[in-house]
């Protein structure tokens, strides 16, 4: 063990987009556990664009950090000390805990990994949050049939990438849009996407109805701005709309008046729905047990992009706003002892 702890506070909240001077590193000492909880020592901790709410003072469906308090994240890690009677020194750990090297937790508050079923990393990933949106937001939300064109925003994220696997699974045409070529490559070449589309370099609706010549059924957005406002122009009658993310406005000081094109779900009868993962609390062991049986099948393949260091969490972070990642962002912080 580390003879202190190192935590990330949140130190001012962003005017726009977040940079460097948002986060402080500051070294505490390692806390102890008390009855019924543990001491987890953190192998990876994940950073998502979620995060970005939660440096708001304003209400939302994830708490907001207090400024000059620890961040909080997704982590994967080790028992490295035990006050509750269901877990051991040397467990694998999934919670919601700090951006830390240590963090105590209830023993109720956590999920064991199973290392022997894939890399314990992929808890944060494919078969953790990210893999169970995307299971409950197409499958529940979206209600793909055979045959239905689905399109996937930000298709090359730890989301995206999923859903649209699963959506080939599901019998479906699936389009992926993504924001460069070694993403669109990876989409059409290895995840066995229909077509891809590079928002950068080509024309978003020119492209998509070349690529969905028969219009969209299921449209899952992680992105918002222009890519869903070129998507919405193609939406079939009695489509779904899944809401997941819109990355494309969470930065903006002054959100645009909208929305702007609900005359077109008038025509269309379309259905646009927000997904929360957490409504499906109790269904998790469901979608983590056949999201890796598709992993293990070779159904769903996945990639992670890793970061070194907890000292370099904010740079994984900020990376995302650049699109900087392919599949899942994590920060690896130690090895497994």
């Amino acid at each position: 063990m580390r003879d202190t702890n190192r935590v990330w506070l949140l130190a001012q909240r962003p005017d726009g987009r977040p940079d460097a001077e948002c986060f402080e590193f500051v070294e505490r000492d390692v806390p102890d556990p008390d009855r019924d909880e543990v001491l987890v020592r953190t192998l990876y901790m994940s950073v998502d664009p979620y995060m970005r709410g939660r440096m708001r003072d304003a209400e939302s469906y994830a708490d907001p950090w207090e400024v000059g308090e620890p961040m909080q994240a997704g982590v994967v890690g080790e028992i490295v000390a035990s006050n509750h009677p269901r877990w051991e020194e040397g467990d694998v750990v999934t919670g919601n805990l700090q951006w830390a090297d240590y963090a105590v937790a209830g023993g109720h508050e956590l999920t064991r990994v199973d290392p022997d079923v894939a890399p314990v990393s992929t808890a944060l990933g494919v078969l953790g949050m990210p893999g169970r949106t995307a299971y409950f937001g197409l499958l529940d939300v979206g209600e793909p049939t055979p045959g239905d064109t689905v399109v996937v925003s930000g298709a090359a994220g730890a989301v995206g990438s999923v859903v649209g696997q699963i959506a080939k699974e599901a019998g479906c045409r699936v389009v992926g849009v993504a924001g460069a070529e070694e993403k669109v490559d990876w989409l059409t070449d290895e995840l066995g996407f229909d077509a891809a589309i590079n928002y950068e370099d080509e024309d978003v609706h020119g492209a998509l109805r070349e690529a969905a010549p028969d219009g969209v059924d299921v449209y899952f957005d992680n992105v918002g701005g222009p890519v869903t406002d070129a998507v919405f122009r193609e939406l079939n009658v009695r489509s779904r709309v899944v809401v997941c993310g819109q990355i494309a406005l969470y930065n903006a000081t002054e959100v645009p008046t909208g929305p702007r094109k609900l005359t077109q779900l008038i025509q269309k009868r379309a259905r646009v729905e927000g997904v929360l993962v957490s409504d499906y609390a109790d269904r998790f062991a469901e979608a983590t047990d056949r999201l890796g049986r598709w992993v293990n099948d070779g159904t769903v393949q996945y990639r992670e992009t890793t970061t070194d260091g907890l000292e370099n969490a904010p740079d994984a972070f900020l990376g995302l706003f650049d699109g900087v990642n392919v599949g899942k962002q994590v920060v690896k912080v130690a090895d497994r002892e």
